[in-house]
């Protein structure tokens, strides 16, 4: 057994040892965190000197960017079609698909027969519709043609296109704004469980079925998760509902389901009216607009043209500038007491006498309500009485005036005439047989606050009058 004095000794010879090791590993610390230090300067001074270059946006922004930054690439399209509208409706379709920039597809309840072939490249390419006759019988629906409609979603999203962000349901008689649904749903997260549309026109229309619909054949959309998320079990939810009687319904009630309620966009349009829209589409809410539906069912928006030529016509002002498309401005001739409304790319409006920008806002009830019988309140919103007549001219032409001008044209139509109006106005303006309207070539890069504009009306004996769109000044009134 060692002794106590060889015991101390052996620890004594340690001590130095455990010392050493101890001081070994305070050095090492050091010199980490001295290197540590000297990468983190050295990385502050090479962010700074990339943010003063101006270059940080692309190191840094840029992945961000083009996550977040949505293009009409990251939309798909699914229109609900049958061989037996197809050849009428195909027109409509074609004056807005971008053959080489779009996604979509066109969904047919069966193969199209020989007079529909070959299949034209300037259409979206067609899908046949699966067989549900098993799903219509298992369900017991009262409605069993609007499954295939519903299942459309499911159909579209499973074609598995890589990088989609939305798809945008409609219909073949659909006249869809794709630029405008770039920008706009460019506004919401596309990550998040989404579900957008619009609502009907009419009271009677969205009681029947919802308020708090999406209206098909106006076109909704749906986020990629949501619609991820529905395709799952979209034959479980129409079984869950077999009293939903309509497709539009039967969706709002599978998006339910996830918690999720409609988004309303007022630039989506149902059309539920009959007859001459042209005072709902002279005073547009002040929105982007999206869509344009029942086309068939309303008389032709340009009065000298049909329906078809009328939509090619109205997609000629949409393909130079579709941020204006339909944009109320409104200004006055303060001189002789003129009132001026431009929807622009499609009509502009004088009344002699001025009327706030409120009354100018309201449309000229120019329309029938879908329900012909129907009594008042009739509109989802205010409207006014047809026989304030205004002078009326529609969108001509349109050219590009120079490298800060579009120069758009509209010519005088007659004005209509209505039963039961004592009153035809005064005749002051009709000298006026043409209006010159410009606007920037700069797209509006959002709808909040409207243009305002400045008038010029030339003396007698000329036939033109010029309107000119500009930036609001801080603090004027558009009175």
């Amino acid at each position: 057994m060692p002794s106590l004095a060889a015991i101390r000794f052996n620890a004594w010879k340690q001590r130095p040892r455990f010392a050493c090791d101890h001081q070994l590993f305070l050095t090492l610390c050091k010199v980490v965190g001295i290197s540590g230090l000297v990468l983190y300067l050295l990385y502050l001074s090479l962010f700074l000197n990339h943010s003063n270059s101006g270059s940080t946006s692309e190191l840094i922004l840029s992945p961000t960017e083009s996550d977040y930054s949505t293009n009409i690439s990251h939309l798909v399209f699914g229109l609900v079609s049958s061989v037996k509208t197809w050849k009428e409706r195909r027109p409509y379709v074609e004056a807005w698909w971008q053959p080489n920039s779009m996604r979509g597809y066109l969904i047919l309840d069966e193969p199209p027969p020989q007079e529909l072939l070959p299949w034209p490249s300037t259409s979206p390419p067609f899908r046949v519709s699966l067989n549900y006759s098993k799903l219509e019988q298992e369900s017991k629906h009262v409605a069993p043609n609007m499954i295939r409609m519903v299942m459309a979603i499911q159909e579209t999203f499973r074609v598995g296109d890589e990088g989609v962000k939305w798809y945008v349901m409609a219909f073949d008689d659909s006249i869809l704004f794709v630029d405008n649904w770039v920008d706009v749903l460019g506004k919401y997260d596309h990550n998040d469980y989404t579900y957008i549309g619009g609502q009907s026109e009419t009271i009677l229309s969205n009681m029947f079925f919802s308020f708090d619909q999406g209206f098909g054949g106006a076109g909704i959309a749906l986020s990629y998760p949501l619609a991820a998320a529905m395709a799952k079990d979209l034959e479980g939810c129409i079984k869950r509902y077999p009293y939903a009687h309509s497709a539009d319904f039967i969706v709002q009630f599978c998006v339910d389901e996830f918690g999720i309620s409609l988004t309303p966009e007022k630039g989506i349009h149902q059309i539920d009216l009959r007859g001459d829209i042209s005072g709902f589409l002279s005073a547009h809410p002040q929105a982007r607009l999206l869509s344009l539906h029942h086309f068939d069912y309303v008389d032709p928006i340009f009065p000298s043209m049909d329906p078809i030529q009328s939509t090619f016509h109205l997609m000629r002002a949409e393909k130079v500038d579709h941020s204006r498309l339909l944009q109320q401005t409104i200004c006055y001739d303060k001189t002789r007491n003129w009132s001026f409304s431009i929807s622009w790319g499609y009509s502009v409006h004088i009344y002699e006498q001025i009327y706030s920008r409120t009354m100018l806002k309201r449309p000229l009830e120019t329309f029938k309500p879908w329900v012909e019988k129907a009594v008042p309140p009739m509109f989802m919103f205010n409207t006014r009485w047809p026989c304030e007549t205004p002078n009326v001219f529609f969108f001509d032409s349109i050219e590009k005036a120079s490298n800060d001008w579009i120069l758009t044209t509209y010519v005088r139509s007659s004005s209509p005439q209505y039963p039961h109006c004592p009153w035809s106005g005064n005749h002051f303006a009709l000298h006026i047989s043409k209006i010159h309207v410009f606007s920037f070539t700069e797209k509006l890069s959002q709808v909040g606050r409207s243009e305002c504009c400045d008038v010029t009306v030339h003396d007698a004996g000329k036939n033109i009058a010029e309107v000119k769109l500009r930036t609001c000044k801080d603090d004027e009134i558009i009175a």
